[in-house]
């Protein structure tokens, strides 16, 4: 039986109110603000019970932790800032990948990461 707690919710809402995926330590920092005292390992088994549930999926990143999201987005990619290093889902795909394939290949599927500066790192860059 899943448990609901206070400690549950308060980590689906700080996601669903980023609306971007989320490291652990950006969980536990915006969660801190509704439950207090809240810690990382909490977070931890939130984020288990959550991916068992199929409440969350894990967006992996290369040479980078795991961010988390709300399932159910569909097919989509990311935005890696590489300066303040958040994640922003990109809900756009540039379309058929198989052509990229060396000949002979079957593709199952693909991922792509769009790597710069999102908009607030570039203006304070400016």
């Amino acid at each position: 039986m899943e448990r609901n707690t206070r400690q549950r919710k308060a980590i689906h809402q700080c996601i669903t109110d980023a609306g971007r995926p989320l490291s652990p330590q950006e969980l536990l920092e915006h969660a801190q603000g509704v439950v207090p005292g809240i810690g990382l390992a909490t977070i931890y088994r939130n984020i288990k019970s959550m991916l068992e549930a199929g409440e969350i999926t894990t967006v992996s990143l290369p040479g980078s932790g795991d961010r988390y999201e709300l399932s159910g987005h569909g097919h989509h990619h990311h935005f890696h800032c590489r300066t303040c290093d958040r994640v922003f889902e990109v809900h756009a795909c540039p379309g058929d990948m198989r052509k990229l394939a060396p000949e002979g290949f079957l593709l199952e599927s693909h991922e792509l990461t769009l790597y710069g500066l999102c908009s607030q790192c570039r203006s304070a860059a400016s």
